[in-house]
């Protein structure tokens, strides 16, 4: 059986009632629920920038330990030549030996010259390693310090939430899925959540501006669904919210 605009108009104040005793509760919370999602995402880019000078430390130290075994293959092939040296037939080889020998004892100086700068951004790293991972610290107990703060509130008023939510599921099955998905589509585009108001002394309870004579006819009536042409919101006769919140 299609529902007459009165029953359609009586089940979105129930549902507009429900969702604002739920909207009481969350404003209870107040900015807590903002505070931890913010603390949340700041945790997750302390933790990256943490995560990332340590792996930037390892690449670093990697290079170090790469330097050294190049200082060691440099040292094994000056022993290997001054050997050679020895053996020598001719002054040709001689001076192709002692040129390898140059070339081995610049190597071994920029390997440790190479070895220097990496230690020395080692302790940088490591340094900024040692302040991100303070910071980790500081911001992860003030997100759980507010965590905790979150879910008493949220503790205390469980119960009441789980039921007013269960009504609220219950009352917006009955409502028309296309007046449902106006009154969302409203709610979510004003501040107080309010999609249903009254017009109470001639002008909308939502936005505060004038209606029309007519439209106050209208709505009295009954008849058709009437939106507020400032706020989009949907008016209801001040008499029908003041009985329904009477027998509520």
């Amino acid at each position: 059986m299609e529902l007459s605009i009165a029953d359609r108009l009586d089940a979105l104040l129930e549902l507009q009632v429900l969702d604002s005793a739920l909207d009481s509760l969350y404003k209870l919370r107040g900015d807590l629920p903002e505070e931890v999602a913010d603390l949340e995402n700041e945790m997750a880019g302390v933790e990256k920038r943490f995560n990332r000078f340590k792996d930037e430390v390892g690449v670093i130290e990697q290079e170090v330990a790469d330097l050294k075994i190049a200082k060691k293959e440099s040292e094994k092939l000056i022993i290997k030549y001054k050997e050679q040296q020895n053996n020598v037939r001719n002054s040709r080889e001689y001076d192709a030996l002692d040129k390898e020998l140059e070339l081995q004892e610049l190597e071994i100086q920029l390997a440790e010259k190479r070895s220097r700068e990496a230690e020395f951004k080692i302790k940088t790293k490591q340094n900024e390693v040692g302040d991100a991972d303070v910071m980790l610290n500081q911001v992860n107990n003030a997100l759980e310090a507010k965590k905790n703060e979150l879910n008493k509130l949220i503790g205390e008023s469980e119960d009441e939430e789980k039921k007013l939510r269960k009504k609220r599921d219950k009352q917006a099955k009955g409502v028309e899925e296309r007046l449902l998905k106006a009154y969302e589509r409203i709610r979510g585009s004003v501040r107080n959540g309010l999609a249903v108001v009254e017009v109470d002394r001639g002008a909308c309870g939502g936005c505060f501006n004038v209606v029309p004579p007519q439209r106050q006819a209208d709505i009295m009536e009954k008849l058709k669904i009437i939106v507020c042409e400032h706020c989009g919101r949907i008016l209801a006769d001040a008499d029908q919210i003041s009985v329904y919140k009477l027998r509520k």
